[in-house]
């Protein structure tokens, strides 16, 4: 059986990013880019759009009527889903689908953020020290360099014992 699940999913892994026809168990047909997958088949759907048959006027021949609906990215729940569809390739330059999609890319640049440490040069505003307001004579005792001393901030050692007592 793991056999098998590993083949299906090696299938389903080659049309990442494909338009896709998804059919759920009370008859909508949601079509959308096909963006991820689980084991459950639970399948996220990107720029998707619903298709719902309506049921016929009484009295008029025209029996297909279709209500379309826009939903943009969605989960669809494994249990949900019926079938699928390949609709269309994906498409041939991300640049153009993200141009298409109106993103436009800015003058920054991305750079990993930290988590709250003194930075040796001072604070990025200017201020001297490393602390907000500086400090005179720069970095705080205990900070070599500007970097927190193991231990700076934390709790006391008997803080973190239920009920102040050791074990």
């Amino acid at each position: 059986m793991g056999g098998s699940n590993m083949q299906r999913t090696g299938k389903l892994l080659q049309y990442i990013n494909y338009r896709m026809r998804v059919t759920v168990t009370d008859g909508r047909q949601i079509v959308g880019r096909f963006m991820a997958f689980d084991k459950h088949m639970n399948v996220v759907l990107g720029d998707a759009e619903e298709f719902r048959q309506l049921p016929p006027k009484k009295g008029v021949a025209d029996a297909d009527r279709e209500v379309r609906r826009t939903l943009g990215m969605i989960i669809l729940r494994g249990d949900e889903v019926v079938g699928m569809v390949v609709e269309g390739p994906p498409p041939k330059d991300e640049a153009r689908m993200v141009k298409a999609a109106g993103v436009v890319g800015g003058p920054g640049m991305g750079r990993a953020a930290g988590r709250g440490g003194v930075m040796p040069g001072g604070m990025p505003g200017g201020m001297p020290g490393g602390m907000p307001g500086g400090m005179p004579g720069g970095v705080p005792p205990g900070m070599p360099g500007g970097m927190p001393a193991p231990g700076f901030g934390a709790p006391a050692p008997g803080a973190m014992r239920p009920g102040g007592r050791g074990f």
